[in-house]
C-alpha cells in the first residue's frame, strides 16, 4: 500500500493560509488575467506580476493556473458540459491531471479555483507519478460519481512516457473489474493531442486542452464540490477563499 500522500508542502500555509497572502493572489489573478485580455503573453504577464507582489515560484503557479484572459473564460463556457447531459455519452478522462488534482484535495493540500470555474493544484509529475495513500479513494469517487451519471463509457487516457503508467493501467483494471465500471484504459505518448482532438466529451482542467476541445466536462470540480464539505482541503478563488 502506498504511505505517501499528495498534501502541503512544508511553507503553504505562509504562501497561501494567510488572509493576507490570499489578497495578494487574488490581486495577482486579476491583473494577470487583465494582461492575458489584452493580448500579453501568458509567461510574461505571470513573472511581470509576480515580481510586482512579490511572489514566489510556487505562488506564481498558483496565479497562473487560476488566471485566464476573457476570451479563454467565454470559450470554456461556450464548451463546457453539464452533468445531466453525460447519461449514455463517452467520456474521455486526461487521467494524470484529474488523479492528481483529486489526490492533491482527498490529501488536504490547498487547492486553487481558477475564473474560468476550473480546480487546479501546484503539484506536478515531471516525468514520474507515485501512487499515493488517496489514489485508490479518489478513483471509486470518480467511478462512482459517473456510474451514477450513468456515462456509458469511460477512457482514462495516460501518458505513457511518465513512469508507473503501466501499473496505473493494471490497476483501474483490476478496479474497474471489481466494481463493474464501463472503463477502457489506453496509453498514449501524446494525450494532449488526442484528447484536443476527440469527437467525445473530455475531463481535464489543463488550460492547453480546454482552449482547443469541442466539449469538455469539469469532472474535478465535480467532485470537488461534492466532496469540500468532508475534506480538509483549503480552496482559494478569485473572489473569495473557501
Amino acid at each position: 500500500m502506498a504511505t505517501r500522500n499528495r498534501g502541503k508542502e512544508g511553507r503553504d500555509d505562509l504562501l497561501f493560509g494567510d488572509s493576507k497572502m490570499q489578497f495578494k493572489i487574488k490581486e495577482a489573478v486579476t491583473d494577470v488575467s487583465y494582461l492575458l485580455s489584452r493580448g500579453f503573453s501568458e509567461k510574461s504577464s505571470v513573472q511581470l506580476v509576480g515580481h510586482r507582489y512579490r511572489l514566489n515560484a510556487r505562488q506564481q503557479k498558483a496565479v497562473q493556473g487560476m488566471s485566464a484572459s476573457s476570451s479563454q473564460v467565454t470559450q470554456r463556457k461556450t464548451t463546457t458540459i453539464a452533468a445531466n447531459q453525460l447519461k449514455d455519452q463517452t467520456l474521455v478522462i486526461d487521467a494524470f491531471n484529474i488523479l492528481i488534482i483529486l489526490e492533491s484535495f482527498f490529501s488536504g493540500a490547498y487547492i486553487f479555483k481558477g475564473v474560468d470555474n476550473c480546480y487546479r493544484d501546484v503539484s506536478s509529475v515531471h516525468g514520474t507519478y507515485k501512487r499515493v495513500q488517496q489514489t485508490q479513494d479518489v478513483l471509486i469517487a470518480v467511478g462512482d460519481f459517473l456510474k451514477e451519471a450513468q456515462v456509458k463509457e469511460v477512457i482514462w487516457v495516460f501518458d505513457q512516457p511518465v513512469s508507473n503508467s503501466g501499473r496505473m493501467k493494471m490497476l483501474l483494471g483490476e478496479l474497474s473489474r471489481k466494481r463493474n465500471y464501463p472503463w477502457q484504459i489506453l496509453l498514449e505518448y501524446n494525450p494532449d493531442k488526442m484528447l484536443a482532438e476527440s469527437n467525445h466529451i473530455i475531463a481535464s482542467s489543463d488550460a492547453w486542452i480546454l482552449d482547443r476541445t469541442h466539449h469538455w466536462f469539469n469532472l474535478s470540480g465535480a467532485i470537488i464540490e461534492a466532496y469540500k464539505t468532508q475534506e480538509t482541503s483549503t480552496i482559494l478563488s478569485p473572489n473569495a477563499a473557501s
